[in-house]
């Protein structure tokens, strides 16, 4: 048995040394990167998520609960009365930012027919340029931390996203 392979009746990532297994036990839920998504685009806030992710409260409070209980995100009140919270992403949670990039290059290289335009565009502030796909610049070549980026999204894609939240609002 080599070191990706769970061992037999074990039912727990705890249970393999492959780090892929493990990683897929943590974020690999239906929902999961769609919300480390939309907290990766500043949307923190409960109805934000449950909207853009399209997931009931009920599913968006258990996966909230487990990534904030692994420590990829942790929950701040930003009112007191009434008392609300929002979601921000750790160091753990920012850390995942390079496996969102490689999963938007490969749905925007494999996914997408050749007339749709990319749906997120970034400009990576270091160098002033398009980095492209990442997870490196194109242009300089360093590593594309979100907090050195600055998008913008195509007028379709945000269309989609408004138009998804004014349905979502009368509810």
């Amino acid at each position: 048995m080599d070191s990706c392979t769970m061992e037999a009746g074990a039912s727990g990532a705890d249970q393999t040394l492959c780090p892929v297994a493990r990683a897929q036990a943590l974020v690999g839920d239906r929902f999961t990167v769609v919300i480390l998504r939309e907290l990766f685009m500043g949307n923190g806030r409960f109805e934000q998520l449950q909207c853009q992710a399209d997931v009931t409260p009920q599913m968006l409070a258990t996966r909230l609960k487990k990534l904030e209980t692994l420590g990829l995100l942790e929950r701040r009140a930003y009112s007191t009365r009434p008392l609300r919270h929002e979601y921000v992403l750790t160091p753990m949670g920012l850390a995942f930012h390079p496996v969102l990039l490689a999963l938007r290059a490969w749905g925007e290289t494999w996914l997408k027919s050749g007339e749709e335009k990319v749906a997120v565009r970034y400009v990576h502030n270091p160098c002033g340029a398009d980095p492209g796909l990442g997870p490196t610049c194109q242009n300089c070549g360093e590593v594309m931390r979100r907090d050195d980026l600055t998008s913008t999204l195509d007028e379709a894609y945000a269309a989609e996203r408004d138009k998804r939240w004014a349905d979502f609002k009368p509810r």
